[in-house]
């Protein structure tokens, strides 16, 4: 499972022009599931969104992860995150799970998140979305639970 996190002042996003979901600070987290996750992948990565520290404290120090700094979490599944392009130019898609298998894999993570007091927003799983977002800082921080990063 792969999570680009980011940062934000506030993000949102939209299908066909309504918005689904937003937040005004907090995270913006882009989620890819791949073909071999399963619930070990889903926990690491959910652990690591709401107890990474990247938001200041009192002396502008990075020590204070989203549920201390008071902020939510905007969720948007994106496949594309699984993009390989060794071979060409043309990203293959080979190693994102299937729909069945990443739908509910990516509202498990939502579940989780909320169970820890999170706000919790996210965009429409499969859908075309438009994203936008103030990053704040920036930061942005790549997960991967294959990886351990």
């Amino acid at each position: 499972m792969r999570a680009v996190i980011q940062r934000v002042g506030r993000a949102q996003v939209e299908i066909d022009g309504q918005i689904v979901g937003r937040v005004e600070h907090g995270l913006l987290v882009y989620l890819g599931v791949g073909r071999d996750d399963g619930s070990a992948d889903l926990e690491y990565v959910a652990n690591k969104i709401h107890t990474m520290r990247i938001f200041p404290d009192s002396s502008g120090k990075l020590n204070l992860d989203v549920v201390q700094a008071g902020g939510g979490v905007l969720v948007v599944s994106n496949f594309t995150l699984f993009g390989d392009v060794s071979k060409g130019r043309r990203p293959a898609f080979a190693a994102a799970a299937e729909p069945a298998l990443a739908e509910p894999l990516y509202q498990r993570l939502c579940d989780l998140l909320r169970d820890v007091g999170l706000d919790v927003q996210t965009g429409g799983f499969g859908a075309k979305m438009s994203v936008a977002a103030t990053n704040d800082g920036p930061i942005n921080i790549l997960v991967d639970s294959k990886r351990g990063s």
